[in-house]
């Protein structure tokens, strides 16, 4: 351990996460896991590390946290006001929390899930390996001010600090729907209704999923009434008895009998997660081989990341202990070394 970050004020869901379970839906235990797992990809591109650790998720608003050791961290998904001790942060940035400092992060810009990955993690015994609470299954539970995490040894303590261009997914958009197992069973003309109909998100949303809104009548199939419960997983696209479409997201329960229009592609399930409420949301339909062309596994992911940090360079004019940097170092007058 090196040292506690220590939640002196928490935002009302905060919960620590990292990329969850996968292999437990035969017992009963979804993935869960970050709603936004490409932020952790990008934290962890960001801190120089070769996989995803845990972050602290935060949605809608942050908290103040202060730490009892150097700590280097990453803020990444949904962009919200943050400073050290008043001064501005960059967010997709890397950051120096030093012991005395009080790092405080605000309401979201836009989106929805912000996340702050400190570069050693959370030294936290795993359960079912992982150490993401999974609210929907009971396992973990809300950070609370007071509570001190244990931090891991940063592996690269060192480094500079760095930042990453990220194109914009938090206010909605079009996502990408290949088909499922019970897509015929809605009439073509349900369908190319449902392609050309314009989504918003709804004000029912959490990690299990979120409600979409529309104008017009509901896209039901004559086939729900005879449906028997089947697997399911995040990114299926249910309609419940009155033809009203939800999104599932990543602690969705693990089998479902509505019927199923299709699956929202892994790669758009961010843009889906970081939709506010109200955000314009519309899909296109892709075939399985479309897919297939487009999938990346989460370390092709990740090195594509690695390839876009940059140092972050920060303005003098915003640093407000300027004075305290040594800046002369290698000055020269010129003739040094005919002097010599």
């Amino acid at each position: 351990m090196s040292g506690v970050l220590r939640i002196e004020r928490a935002g009302p869901v905060m919960t620590l996460q990292d990329l969850g379970r996968p292999g437990l839906i035969g017992q009963g235990v979804s993935v869960g896991g970050a709603a936004d797992r490409l932020a952790l990809l990008e934290a962890a591109a960001l801190l120089g590390l070769a996989r995803p650790g845990a972050s602290i998720e935060m949605a809608g608003s942050g908290g103040t946290f202060v730490a009892t050791a150097p700590m280097r961290l990453a803020l990444t998904g949904a962009p919200m006001r943050a400073d050290i001790d008043g001064q501005a942060l960059a967010w997709n940035a890397v950051h120096l929390l030093s012991p005395g400092q009080r790092l405080t992060i605000g309401g979201a810009r836009e989106g929805t899930y912000g996340y702050l990955t400190p570069a050693g993690g959370f030294d936290v015994a795993p359960f079912l390996g992982s150490v993401s609470a999974h609210l929907a299954a009971g396992i973990g539970g809300l950070l609370r001010a007071g509570v001190d995490l244990p931090l891991g040894e940063d592996p690269h303590p060192g480094a500079p600090a760095t930042r990453l261009d990220v194109p914009g997914r938090f206010s909605g958009g079009t996502v990408r729907l290949m088909p499922g197992p019970q897509t015929d069973l809605f009439d073509a003309a349900v369908r190319a209704r449902f392609f050309a109909t314009p989504f918003r998100r709804g004000p029912q949303a959490n990690r299990q999923g979120m409600e979409l809104l529309h104008d017009g009548p509901g896209y039901t199939t004559a086939a729900a009434s005879n449906l028997a419960s089947d697997f399911i997983v995040p990114g299926d696209v249910q309609m419940t008895g009155a033809g009203a479409p939800f999104v599932l997201l990543c602690e969705c329960q693990t089998i479902g009998g509505y019927p199923r229009i299709g699956t929202v592609l892994a790669e758009d399930l961010p843009r889906l997660a970081q939709a506010p409420a109200g955000a314009p949301i519309r899909f296109r339909p892709v075939s399985l081989e479309e897919a297939d062309a487009v999938w990346r596994d989460e370390q092709e992911q990740l090195a594509a990341l690695r390839a876009r940090v940059r140092p972050l360079v920060r303005d003098p004019h915003a640093i407000r202990d300027l004075l305290a940097y040594q800046l002369i170092s290698g000055v020269t007058c010129g003739d040094d070394l005919e002097r010599t």
